[in-house]
């Protein structure tokens, strides 16, 4: 799981709230606390064959970073910082992937979850923003180019209820879940 149960408590502090509500103020704050915390999952001690994230650091600067640097938000030196942040951890420590799952779902889609889920934080956000970052993944993960994609893609269709999910997910099981069956391609 992600870990928003930190991003919304460092010692007192909710950094994901004060995001939501002033990005242009918090966004470097709350992006370089979830790159830590990111580095933080990919990098602690293995004792099962996978592991499974909901997120990586890879999307957390590839997406989230970006959409905050495109939207206006967050200005061209807190860029650059995180990105070099982000470049020195790729160069000396090991955040590889060996599969991206993309579990591709419609703005409108990720609104209404949202809406159901009810976080506190996330009652600001408006689907516009969904937009652009369904827009950055789509770029990166489908299009290609913009940003180097580390790992195969599996693109499972995301928009259904969660008895079809359930049903895909089982379907990609031995992808997702073995090492050996992504040795051979995508």
């Amino acid at each position: 799981m992600e870990p928003v149960s930190k991003w919304r408590n460092v010692r007192g502090h909710n950094p994901l709230g004060l995001m939501y509500h002033d990005a242009s103020r918090w966004g470097l704050t709350l992006q370089t606390y979830v790159q830590l915390t990111m580095l933080d999952q990919h990098t602690r001690p293995q004792t099962l064959p996978v592991r499974l994230m909901e997120r990586s650091i890879h999307s957390a600067r590839y997406i989230f970073v970006e959409n905050l640097y495109r939207s206006g938000k967050l200005p061209e030196v807190d860029y650059v910082v995180l990105s070099e942040w982000f470049d020195w951890i790729v160069r000396n420590i090991d955040v590889s992937v060996d599969l991206i799952v993309y579990l591709r779902t419609a703005p409108e889609t990720c609104y209404q979850r949202l809406k159901m889920r009810c976080r506190e934080e996330e009652k600001v956000i408006p689907l516009e923003y969904l937009d652009a970052i369904h827009h950055l993944y789509e770029e990166w993960l489908i299009k290609g180019g913009l940003f180097p994609v580390m790992a195969p893609v599996l693109v499972i269709e995301a928009d259904h209820d969660m008895q079809k999910m359930l049903e895909l997910l089982e379907q990609n099981r031995d992808r997702i879940l073995t090492p050996e069956s992504r040795k051979h391609g995508p």
